[in-house]
C-alpha cells in the first residue's frame, strides 16, 4: 500500500475544512478565515507540486460545496486469459480503461462507457471487483483523494480502437503486465494483480478499503 505523503493529506484537509466552512458559513468573519485556509492550501499545493496557483485554484473549483471524494471506474475486460489495458497518450503508461464517473452516472454503466470510449470494446459489467482508496494504491490522483471502483466486465462486441486520451489498446498475460510500464495513478500492479485473482476464482469476494 503506497504511503500519501503527510503535506498532501494535510493540505487536502485544508481545503476540505476551508470548502465545507465557505460553503455553511454565515457571517462575513467566519467567511474570511475559512477563505484564508482555502488560500493556504492553495499555496500548499502550488509549492509542492510546481503547479501555479491559478491551476490548483481550477482544480479545486470543480467541486463546490461539501467536500467529498471523486469516484473513479475501471472495467476489467478478458480475453482468453488476458487482461484488456489501454496506454494513456499522457504519461506513456498501460491501464485499465476508465476514469472520473459523471454526475447522474450509474457506476457500472460508467465503466462499461469508458471500456467502449477508451478501448472500442462494447462489455457488460458482471461483479464488483474492488472498491479502493485511489490515493493509497499506486501514486495519489493529483489533489484529489479519490475512490476507484473495479468493475469485472465480459466483451459483447467492437473491436480495439482507441480515442483521443488512449494511443494504445492490448491484452496482456499476468506475466507480461509485470513487465509493463504502467499508469499507477490509474491502475496499481497490485489493482491488476487483483483482477486476475478473480478470473481464477469466479467466486471471490470483492476487496475494499
Amino acid at each position: 500500500m503506497t504511503s500519501v505523503p503527510h503535506w498532501l493529506t494535510w493540505a487536502r484537509k485544508v481545503q476540505a475544512i476551508a470548502q465545507v466552512g465557505l460553503t455553511f458559513a454565515e457571517n462575513d468573519y467566519d467567511r474570511a478565515r475559512y477563505a484564508e485556509l482555502h488560500e493556504l492550501a492553495i499555496e500548499m499545493f502550488a509549492t509542492q507540486t510546481g503547479a501555479d496557483q491559478g491551476t490548483v485554484s481550477a482544480w479545486f473549483a470543480i467541486q463546490p460545496g461539501y467536500a467529498t471524494p471523486k469516484v473513479d471506474v475501471r472495467g476489467a475486460c478478458f480475453c482468453a486469459g488476458k487482461l484488456l489495458l489501454v496506454r494513456e497518450r499522457s504519461d506513456g503508461g498501460w491501464c485499465l480503461p476508465g476514469g472520473w464517473a459523471d454526475v447522474g452516472d450509474v457506476p457500472s454503466l460508467a465503466a462499461e462507457r469508458e471500456v467502449a470510449e477508451e478501448a472500442g470494446y462494447e462489455c457488460k459489467a458482471q461483479k464488483v471487483i474492488g472498491v479502493f482508496d485511489a490515493n493509497r494504491h499506486g501514486e495519489p490522483l493529483s489533489a484529489y483523494h479519490g475512490y476507484k471502483l473495479i468493475f469485472k466486465c465480459e466483451i459483447s462486441g467492437g473491436d480495439g480502437k482507441p480515442n483521443h486520451e488512449t494511443d494504445g489498446v492490448d491484452f496482456f498475460s499476468r506475466a507480461e503486465i509485470a513487465t509493463l510500464p504502467l499508469s499507477t495513478p490509474r491502475s496499481s500492479l497490485e489493482q491488476l494483480l487483483e483482477c486476475f485473482a478473480h478470473l481464477d476464482d469466479p467466486t471471490r469476494a470483492t476487496v475494499f478499503d
